[in-house]
């Protein structure tokens, strides 16, 4: 089942896709859904093409993403080969207000100048995880999503610099906070109708040019594995998100970083087109 949460005359909402229509469950986002609630179309439909394409879940409790996940990723960078054996998920946090929807306006931060692109599967979670197996972690899984971890690599903060190695790890993760860097959407389709998510294409185009092609399948840690590990550090609840890292075709390979005007489309088949538009700081910013 695919299903979306959007903006209809000022009115958000949230409904299952139905061909060109959305048939409108209810108001408000899609938390309610993720949580257990029956996902019962209340007979009002719209047209798909005259809706905007929200967040499926506005405000995570938490969004969980993935770094160094996909070894080419990983070698692009300079690093080497991470032992598949011993090598365990590096975690990190983004907050709410990083979550945005298809077709988002992102402004390009003043306090960096290499704001740059990761496609990548976003998982939903459905039901509260502690400590669950690996066997057993997809069943807590309630869908999955497009998305992008639009990350900063350079800051320029009103603040002197060190030079300790730490800061340089500090200003890597807080370049991963900025508002709008997790576009995710423009569905949340149900897991039942994703029978392996490590079979799945992610790309990435650039104003029409493809910069990222991969799949999920080349990920270092299961979308199994992410889960259950996550949920041996914190308690996973519904709406919960976790981005599962990126595959190589980040645009710090070349030293191509987004500028204001620049469009980004990113997709993981069979869960839709998640469109980004770079825009320059608005003036009350």
């Amino acid at each position: 089942m695919r299903l979306i949460t959007f903006e209809h005359d000022g009115v958000v909402q949230h409904g299952v896709v139905d061909g060109d229509e959305v048939a409108v469950i209810g108001t408000g986002d899609l938390a309610a859904v993720v949580a257990g609630a029956v996902a019962a179309p209340n007979g009002s439909r719209v047209p798909l093409a005259g809706v905007r394409a929200l967040a499926p879940v506005l405000r995570p409790g938490k969004v969980l993403a993935v770094a160094a996940n996909y070894q080419e990723h990983v070698t692009e960078s300079g690093s080497k080969p991470r032992d598949v054996v011993t090598a365990s998920p590096r975690l990190f946090l983004k907050p709410d207000t990083s979550v945005v929807g298809d077709e988002a306006e992102v402004e390009l931060a003043a306090i960096t100048t290499q704001f740059d692109w990761e496609a990548e599967l976003a998982v939903v979670i459905g039901r509260t995880a502690r400590e669950v197996a690996v066997t057993e972690a997809l069943d807590h899984v309630f869908g999955y999503a497009t998305s992008n971890d639009l990350s900063a690599r350079s800051l320029a903060l009103d603040a002197p610099r060190d030079g300790e190695v730490w800061t340089g790890f500090f200003d890597w993760l807080e370049g991963k906070w900025l508002d709008g860097s997790a576009p995710i959407g423009p569905y949340l389709v149900t897991a039942d109708d994703v029978p392996d998510p490590q079979r799945l294409a992610v790309t990435l185009t650039l104003n029409g040019e493809t910069r990222q092609s991969g799949s999920t399948a080349d990920m270092i840690h299961s979308v199994a594995e992410l889960v259950a590990f996550s949920s041996r550090l914190m308690t996973l609840k519904p709406g919960d998100v976790i981005l599962t890292g990126t595959p190589a075709g980040v645009g710090a390979t070349t030293g191509t970083f987004l500028k204001p005007g620049d469009v980004l489309v990113t997709e993981v088949e069979g869960l839709g087109a998640l469109t980004t538009r770079i825009v320059a700081p608005h003036a009350d910013s």
